[in-house]
């Protein structure tokens, strides 16, 4: 175990250090999520020409969102993998399916909408258009690719056929959608007990998963994954991005 317990990311609306990187880099998109940074800091990046986006997991989220001239909103629905972007983890969470919350948002606001949340193939993006979102954004349906950085055990958890996920604090200290595995079973057994903050609990967890691997149990790693896992395709990234074209473009015909 870790000697102490340390906060191993530090929030970028703290961390002047990051903030002046990256408006000295200017990347061309810069997402926030888990809430927003000061109003001074999206101003300050707004004028280089930096193009914002926020993740909302509801229409109030959204409307704070548009609010601050960020331009495009991502409208994460319940299904997504990873963490959850609520702007309060202790909040009441509606808990939107992603093309609910993404009609709630274009019928009220005038900001482009990125779906995100259990979409994995072609036609799923072409319903997340249909249903007024800009863009689609996937997640989990790259996992299985070889370029991305899963390691073995959470590959093979995810291709194993099972699929099943959980929303849990756990691992983390916030809610995010994990492939249901040894951690998430402990986490059951230990409600209700409360889950030290993010992202304290994140670092006790990576370090619980390094100590499992070096004794070969691969089931207590945070293997985030969305309600559609058990349509992942194992396959490159570039011909995954091919199909999904083919995909979309039968699905509109």
């Amino acid at each position: 175990p870790p000697r102490d317990l340390r906060e191993i990311y530090t929030s970028f609306a703290a961390d002047g250090a990051m903030q002046d990187m990256l408006c000295a880099q200017r990347p061309d998109v810069v997402s926030f999520h888990f809430g927003l940074p000061d109003q001074g800091v999206i101003e300050r990046m707004k004028a280089l020409g930096i193009v914002l986006l926020a993740t909302a997991t509801s229409l109030p989220e959204a409307r704070r969102i548009a609010e601050s001239g960020i331009d495009g909103i991502v409208a994460q629905g319940w299904q997504a993998g990873g963490h959850r972007g609520v702007f309060d983890p202790d909040a009441q969470d509606e808990r939107l399916a992603t093309l609910d919350l993404v009609r709630q948002i274009v019928d009220e606001l005038d900001v482009p909408v990125i779906a995100a949340g259990g979409i994995m193939t072609g036609a799923d993006i072409a319903e997340a258009l249909g249903a007024g979102a800009a863009a689609a954004q996937l997640g989990t349906a790259f996992i299985a690719c070889p370029e991305s950085s899963a390691d073995a055990g959470y590959r093979a958890a995810l291709l194993s056929g099972g699929g099943a996920t959980e929303m849990t604090a756990v691992i983390s200290g916030r809610p995010a959608r994990c492939l249901a595995n040894s951690f998430t079973a402990w986490g059951q057994e230990q409600l209700p007990l409360a889950v030290p903050d993010y992202p304290i609990a994140y670092d006790a967890g990576k370090a619980l998963n390094e100590a499992a691997k070096a004794a070969g149990e691969t089931g207590f790693g945070a293997q985030w994954a969305g309600q559609g896992a058990t349509r992942a395709r194992a396959m490159s990234a570039g011909g995954l991005m091919q199909l999904l074209r083919q995909e979309l473009a039968e699905a509109a015909a």
